[in-house]
């Protein structure tokens, strides 16, 4: 009996937020490039690539053909309900324009306002032509083989 009591005092001095996580029903998920506005304004038009990627970092991603811009891109993301897709509240992309010397030209900070946000990773393929549901590829399908029905038995 005494075993049992010791027990129960040791588990209940436990903390249930350290056993279980921090469950909360509302969470804000960051993730990328967290812009500092200091490093920003040590990166004036006229820098080197070099002097950008001192105080800037690595970028998020570059153009795609021509290199000539680096991007550095963070996104804010709230989840309202436990358990529930997050959705994004903030979206921050700060682009750093370069001219063909290797200098800086521009630099240009883009919003959630500024863009569409849109899923760059889609589980289905697009395909051409008209979009068909199951039922209206069966008629279709039995369509062509029996030449009673209107449209049938053509190629």
């Amino acid at each position: 009996m005494a075993s049992l009591l010791v027990a129960a005092s040791a588990l209940s001095a436990c903390n249930s937020s350290k056993m279980f996580g921090d469950l909360h029903p509302s969470q804000t998920l960051t993730q990328g490039y967290v812009i500092d506005q200091a490093a920003i304004d040590s990166v004036p038009v006229g820098s080197s690539r070099e002097q950008v990627l001192l105080a800037l970092g690595t970028p998020s991603t570059t153009a795609t053909f021509d290199n000539e811009t680096f991007y550095y891109i963070s996104q804010t993301r709230k989840r309202y309900v436990a358990f529930a897709k997050p959705r994004i509240v903030d979206q921050h992309v700060l682009a750093v324009y370069f001219g063909a010397d290797g200098r800086v030209t521009q630099i240009a900070n883009y919003g959630l306002k500024d863009g569409k946000v849109f899923d760059f990773i889609s589980r289905t393929t697009p395909t051409g032509g008209k979009d068909q549901n199951f039922l209206s590829q069966i008629i279709n399908g039995a369509s062509k083989l029996a030449p009673g029905i209107p449209g049938g038995g053509t190629p």
